[in-house]
């Protein structure tokens, strides 16, 4: 038997939201209101609810937490089969889940729903369901059935997000453990209601948390299929790739390394902590290669990543260019958080010389035109409780043109912080003076190998000038024995003051002692008249001390404007002049210094027993100098025209950001006493969008031309200032020029900022950093348009440097380097970037990349093209935006081993 019953006004609420209505046991038992009754036309048997079991209604054990429901238009009680008929606009909620349709039937004898749209007249269905389960959403274009018991579902026609992916299937199974099945469904990033791509299969099944399965598919544009299909497909349905499997391999061919296979491995998901990948490459001329990539954080610890890369290629001996290399590069990147009274750091970017001139992606402009390699690795301690610090450092840099390599392993340091034994006398120069101590230990190796101390003539050929030995591990024992090593102790003491009132005083001196297990002895070769020198084993100190006191004070000036748009200009001024006495420690009876006979004639000259070496040695020559330094800062006060609120705002802009002119002047020296006047400037244009930076060193004496041995003319300095020569002020012997500026409508940030927050975020997240992230990184970094907002219509940023140098004799060098990269918009969805430069010196073009992207909603097109050069290349890309298919692409790659 049916019955109807009309909600009443009150449980509508049409000016506010629908109140919910909470059913509790055993509430269909109610006697039903009488004047519903009443309404009632068809008869209810007397006795009909006492046949009836309560427990076969609602049973109490499958109901665990409260049901609340509503409906627009009516509620339909059917009480022999225990069913409610929800009309229009209706919901239905219990826990997490939530459904929403214009029909809704509740079965409380099997704990199932029903919901479906309702067809008009017309035949237009309208109030489809709307299921919502956790966090799994389903828009159902027809009907479902499911059981709020179980949690299992049976939808026809459905629509859901998973993760980044849209499913959609004419027939899904949902299971209690939030897994889906589809019969003929597709899957898709494009979230248009028809889109532009598709993955189509009879068979999908989605695993909550894990990935998403299929069978044979194919794969649909525009709903068109296309060839291109596999027996069956995998993809990552989870945010931070928790899962371990098969890392399938790209292929193609090379016109050098021939076919290939390339990134074929397997990712391991070890824990939380921790995750890995290991892939190789095979090529089939002969090549092969192995890569590990590595990313662990500790959350509130540490987070980190590791890469290492080796490649190995020999090309058949019937190669006309052959290639022939063995190369590896590691970087790693560690980074903790502040925690505790120690600290450890990483910054690792090495490698060998070949592996840029070989292994490069034609796409990342950054690498290609990287010249060097440094890696710094750090770990300092604090002593609690004590004023001690250590720390303990190794550091690593490579020329990537010249093959020089430098490490320092390792450097450890101890410091004492600053202690004030009378800091409670009332004599300022007592109160404030202070003393510390620092020890400093390190030991350099290199690969550029002074022969002088008797480098083998099998590694070295030239034995005057220093040469590139191999840094190999064969070499690595003989450059270890080359290594230059020492120690430093310094106790510095200083004490700060006022005098008259607008002067500050500091007066300081310094003691040092170096430790060596080595010293020079020189002795005059007779047959070649020349200073030869060899090494002596064994521990000698040297120690030295150096005093100075100077004096600083401020000096501001205003200029005040009472018409225009310049209110003030403001100038601050900040002299230093300081006095410091070093006692010469050239004498021979000290031991740090050792007069030598130079030629046949008899003549000596004094050399340093511990020149080149860490610390270099004692000072040589008295010295009492007096030094002085001025730094100036200029900015003005000028209206500001774009707020309109206040006619009188104003906004600080600069001028010169600093200025600084220094020289000295020492007593002691029997000829040039004056130092060079050196001369730096900074400033900014264009709300800082355009930066100069400006320095030079002027010689204040003068020159006078000479006949070389040659026979040829050439100059030399005289103990004479240039003014009194009528040679001006001086001679400029260098000067540098420095300009960068990135233009666009926005306050976007420049590039450097943007490539270390990148880079920072997906570390922090667990990224592991590899060629394909870092040319993303870079590529966001040199076009932030392209990937944050398409809407900025063109970016462009500059650098200009000239570097000019005049020596003594008269031989000048001038270089000057132009770059430019940028963007500029087409359309909407098309934009054009480019990087370029010029190099002056050598009077060509540096590497140039142009491109060209489309965005294709939930795809992207790149063209990339390096006209000529080393690397000259091109590359086709379109790819889904989807985070979880970016390997997912359409390519046609041409790399630099097919010219």
């Amino acid at each position: 038997m049916l019955s109807t019953v009309p909600l009443s006004t009150s449980a509508q609420r049409t000016t506010g939201p629908p109140q919910e209505k909470p059913i509790v046991v055993p509430d269909t038992l109610l006697s039903p209101d009488p004047e519903l009754t009443a309404l009632d036309t068809i008869p209810i048997p007397a006795d009909s609810l006492s046949l009836s079991d309560s427990t076969k209604i609602m049973p109490a054990n499958d109901i665990t937490t409260d049901i609340t429901y509503y409906a627009e238009d009516s509620i339909v009680a059917d009480f022999p089969n225990n069913k409610l008929y929800l009309h229009n606009q209706a919901w239905f909620e219990y826990g997490e889940m939530r459904l929403e349709a214009d029909l809704i039937v509740i079965d409380w004898a099997n704990s199932e729903l029903y919901a479906s749209g309702v067809t008009d007249s017309l035949g237009n269905i309208t109030g489809n369901p709307f299921f919502k389960d956790g966090p799994s959403v389903y828009e159902i274009r027809k009907e479902m059935r499911y059981n709020f018991k179980s949690q299992k579902a049976i939808i026809k026609d459905v629509v859901t997000e998973q993760q980044d992916g849209i499913l959609r299937g004419e027939t899904i199974k949902k299971t209690d453990d939030g897994s889906i099945y589809l019969d003929h469904g597709y899957y898709t990033t494009c979230k248009l209601t028809t889109p532009h791509w598709h993955i189509s299969s009879n068979k999908i099944k989605s695993i909550e948390g894990g990935q998403v399965v299929s069978g044979p598919f194919n794969l649909y544009f525009n709903g068109i299929p296309t060839p291109l299909g596999l027996p069956f497909g995998i993809i990552p349905n989870t945010p931070e790739e928790k899962a371990s499997g098969i890392i399938f391999p790209s292929y193609g061919q090379e016109q050098a390394r021939g076919l290939y296979l390339r990134d074929f491995g397997y990712y391991f998901a070890i824990n939380d902590y921790i995750h890995t990948r290991i892939t190789g490459d095979i090529y089939s001329l002969g090549g092969w290669g192995v890569k590990n990539q590595t990313a662990y954080r500790k959350r509130y610890r540490f987070a980190g990543s590791m890469n290492i890369d080796f490649q190995k290629f020999r090309s058949p001996e019937t190669e006309e260019n052959p290639v022939d290399y063995n190369t590896f590069r590691i970087a790693w990147s560690h980074t903790p958080e502040s925690r505790g009274n120690s600290r450890f750091s990483a910054s690792v970017n090495a490698g060998s010389t070949s592996y840029f001139n070989n292994i490069i992606n034609p796409n990342n402009y950054y690498n290609n035109t990287t010249a060097d390699l440094s890696s710094n690795v750090n770990y300092t301690k604090t002593f609690t409780g004590t004023p001690f610090t250590f720390s303990a450092a190794m550091r690593h840099s490579q020329s990537v043109q010249t093959g020089e390599v430098q490490l320092s392993l390792p450097t450890m340091s101890i410091g004492m912080n600053r202690q004030r034994p009378f800091e409670n006398v009332k004599f300022e120069p007592l109160k404030t003076l202070n003393f510390s101590y620092n020890f400093d230990m390190q030991n350099t190796i290199t690969n550029k190998v002074d022969p002088s101390f008797g480098v083998d003539p099998d590694l070295v050929e030239d034995l005057d000038e220093p040469e590139l030995v191999p840094f190999t591990p064969s070499n690595f024992g003989y450059l270890l024995d080359n290594a230059n090593n020492g120690a430093r102790n310094r106790i510095p003491i200083s004490s700060n003051f006022t005098l008259f009132n607008y002067f500050t005083g500091t007066a300081s001196g310094s003691l040092t002692e170096l430790w060596y297990l080595k010293k020079i002895n020189y002795y005059y070769n007779p047959s070649e008249e020349r200073v030869d020198k060899i090494l002596e084993d064994g521990f000698n100190r040297v120690t030295y001390y150096n005093t100075s006191f100077s004096l600083a004070t401020n000096i501001y000036g205003f200029f005040n404007f009472k018409k225009g748009n310049v209110k003030t200009i403001r100038q601050h001024i900040q002299p230093t002049f300081g006095f410091s006495y070093t006692p010469d420690f050239s004498d021979p009876s000290l031991g740090y210094y050792q007069e030598v006979q130079t030629d046949a004639e008899g003549n000596t000259a004094l050399f340093s027993r511990h020149q080149g070496f860490s610390y270099s040695g004692a000072p040589s020559g008295l010295s009492k100098a007096l030094s002085i330094n001025i730094r100036s800062v200029l900015e003005a006060k000028v209206l500001d025209k774009k707020d309109s609120t206040d006619q009188t705002a104003t906004k600080k802009i600069p001028i010169l950001e600093n200025i600084d002119l220094s020289t000295s002047y020492n007593f002691a020296a029997d000829s040039f006493n004056l130092a060079p006047f050196r001369i730096s400037a900074r400033t900014s244009f264009f709300e800082r969008r355009l930066s100069v930076n400006m320095a030079t060193t002027l010689d204040p004496y003068a020159t006078q031309a000479y006949m070389g041995s040659n026979g040829t003319e050439s100059f030399r300095s005289i103990n004479d200032f240039a003014w009194n020569n009528g040679q001006g002020i001086g001679t400029i012997r260098s000067a540098t020029l420095n300009m960068n500026a990135s233009i666009n409508p926005s306050n976007a940030q420049n590039q450097g900022e943007v490539r270390d927050e990148l880079t920072n975020q997906f570390i922090q997240q667990g990224g592991v950093m590899n060629d394909f992230v870092e040319s993303e990184i870079n590529r966001i970094a040199t076009d932030p348009s392209q990937y944050i907002d398409w809407d900025i219509p063109w970016n462009l940023s500059f650098g200009y440097v000239l570097s000019y140098n005049k020596a003594v004799s008269g031989r000048r060098n001038i270089t000057q380097t132009v770059s430019v990269n940028g963007d500029f918009s087409l359309s909407e969805k098309w934009k054009i970037n480019f990087n370029t430069g010029f190099d002056a010196q050598a009077k060509e073009i540096t590497q140039t990349m142009v491109g060209i992207a489309r965005d294709l909603h939930c795809w992207q097109m790149n063209v990339n093209w390096i006209p000529f050069g080393r690397f000259t290349s091109y590359n086709i890309d379109i790819r889904v935006k989807s985070t979880i298919l970016q390997d997912l692409k359409v390519s046609r790659r041409r790399s630099f081993f097919d010219r």
